[in-house]
């Protein structure tokens, strides 16, 4: 009898199909011409996201070393949407309670799927001191967790098992390619696919050179430049008002801000380009690698990590009405030729072992 590839073969459970996801060129949007750009399409995971992976790892250790309990633990996050959907379906699989803490920015479609599953979601307001929603959210998952019975914290900001499942990451793409790719773009928010990412490119000895794409406004990689101070951010995704304890120095070659309204631009044209339907930190990803297009040498192989799906995004991102009373214009079709941007400087060349300093 003719073996079954591991990838056609039937899975037990949806848990089991996390993972594997294909690599695609983008062609259309980044002429070969140049350089090879291949995107590695996360949302196709069964939870539309990155964060599946994040989930799986964290849950599963968890169950197998009794610090959950089907039928009586109960998980209590702090996320934007991604994390708590795929934490959802992990937990409503296995049987386990789950408090998902977000804020104004998280989706109507993310909470209504979060909902769908089984979980219990909670709005916090900004903190009265920051001005920033993170605080408040994770003040809220201290107060459930010294109060509800069997309450367990995943803690995505700092569970380093999170971070691992990312080497499995880096190895598909790696797997995927001819060689592995010269440079990595990646959007960073806990950093822990950038962490998983960078440590399976030292632990193998790479080559490949890794761009963080943050958003401006956020904190992860120091403290903001006095033009970003009062931009609040509108695209969840990437970008933290905390510096995340999962960062460590030198995960990061480059480090590229995005505005909000990039990401937007970058959005709409990987839809017009290429006719992938992703949200918001794809979007970023997407103006980060046109903006260093300049920067890569000919010929060079280029890997981005797309984390999830836009479906999650209409009412945002891809609706008009919300752009236009967010930003008060609107993209061009594909993002080309579009408005001036902010006086982001560019690309911030981390010295290695430095995160906090710049590099000419």
């Amino acid at each position: 009898m003719t073996s079954i590839p591991a990838y056609r073969r039937p899975a037990p459970d949806v848990a089991a199909s996390i993972g594997d996801t294909p690599l695609v060129a983008l062609d259309r949007l980044f002429p070969p011409d140049r350089f090879r750009v291949h995107a590695k399409m996360e949302g196709l995971n069964p939870g539309g996201s990155v964060k599946d992976r994040t989930a799986r790892s964290i849950i599963e250790h968890a169950l197998a070393t009794g610090d959950l309990v089907p039928g009586f633990s109960t998980v209590v996050e702090s996320t934007s949407g991604n994390l708590g959907i795929a934490l959802a379906q992990l937990c409503n699989l296995h049987g386990l309670g789950l408090v998902c803490v977000t804020d104004a920015r998280a989706t109507r479609q993310n909470v209504a799927v979060m909902r769908a599953y089984g979980a219990r979601v909670e709005c916090v307001e900004r903190d009265s001191a920051s001005g920033e929603y993170l605080p408040a959210r994770i003040a809220r998952v201290r107060h459930l967790l010294a109060t509800l019975p069997g309450a367990y914290w995943p803690d995505q900001y700092a569970n380093e098992l999170g971070a691992l499942a990312h080497h499995t990451t880096m190895r598909e793409i790696c797997e995927a390619l001819p060689l592995p790719p010269d440079h990595l773009f990646l959007a960073a928010g806990t950093t822990g696919t950038l962490r998983g990412c960078a440590e399976y490119v030292r632990d193998h000895g790479l080559p490949t050179r890794i761009t963080a794409v943050d958003a401006v406004g956020s904190v992860i990689f120091g403290p903001t430049e006095p033009w970003e101070r009062h931009h609040r951010r509108a695209v969840p995704g990437h970008g933290a008002a905390l510096a995340p304890p999962l960062l460590r120095p030198g995960l990061a070659d480059r480090v590229v801000k995005v505005t909000d309204f990039e990401s937007v631009e970058g959005c709409r044209a990987l839809l017009a380009r290429e006719s992938v339907l992703a949200g918001g930190s794809s979007g970023a990803v997407v103006t980060a690698l046109r903006r260093s297009a300049d920067l890569l040498e000919p010929g060079a192989s280029v890997a981005v990590i797309l984390p999830d799906r836009g479906e999650r995004y209409l009412d945002t991102v891809y609706r008009d009405s919300w752009v236009q009373a967010t930003f008060g214009r609107l993209p061009s079709v594909d993002g080309d030729n579009a408005p001036p941007r902010s006086p982001d400087p560019g690309p911030r060349m981390i010295a290695a072992g430095h995160p906090e300093r710049t590099a000419p």
